[in-house]
């Protein structure tokens, strides 16, 4: 597959996800149906977890020069974020969205924290592709450089989608 192709492809794959979210969260009224899927939320929120875990024992194996075990995590986290998004559309497609209750000083310290977790959310669907589609086809130079930037960003991402629901769910 050639260079062009596959950066297309990403970029086209990174809009539909982000503008089909985007869509989902603008104020279109939830899907009245019989399913319940009001444990959703924390299942998202157990998902966030567990790649934020697999993304820093990635991390660890890396460094300690584990590539199998490296590859193993960051695969496991990406199939993670997948199930995630997933998830969130189907829970946003039929409860819609969740307005925080919080009061004072927590107020602008949520909607700071969700702004931030949102754009960079956005900004880690192509990123994370791109990062692994190199890694896949040994470009490990070129891996390494976008890695720096994906790994700290999917990590921030995932460890504030956990906060995010806490925040919502059980403040």
């Amino acid at each position: 597959m050639s260079d062009r192709l596959v950066w297309s492809l990403i970029a086209v794959l990174s809009a539909a996800v982000v503008g089909a979210v985007a869509v989902l969260l603008m104020g279109r009224a939830p899907v009245a149906s019989g399913l319940d899927v009001s444990g959703l939320p924390k299942l998202n929120a157990m998902l966030n977890g567990g790649s934020a875990v697999l993304l820093a024992a990635g991390y660890v194996f890396i460094r300690r020069r584990w590539i199998a075990a490296h590859l193993a995590c960051m695969l496991s986290a990406f199939g993670l974020s997948i199930l995630f998004l997933i998830s969130y559309v189907v829970y946003h497609f039929h409860a819609g969205s969740r307005p925080f209750t919080g009061q004072g000083l927590v107020r602008p310290l949520y909607f700071g924290l969700l702004l931030t977790h949102v754009v960079l959310a956005a900004a880690i669907v192509p990123l994370a592709l791109t990062t692994i589609w190199r890694a896949l086809t040994g470009r490990f130079d070129r891996h390494r450089r976008i890695a720096r930037w994906t790994l700290p960003i999917w990590l921030y991402v995932s460890v504030t989608g956990v906060v995010i629901y806490w925040m919502l769910y059980r403040w």
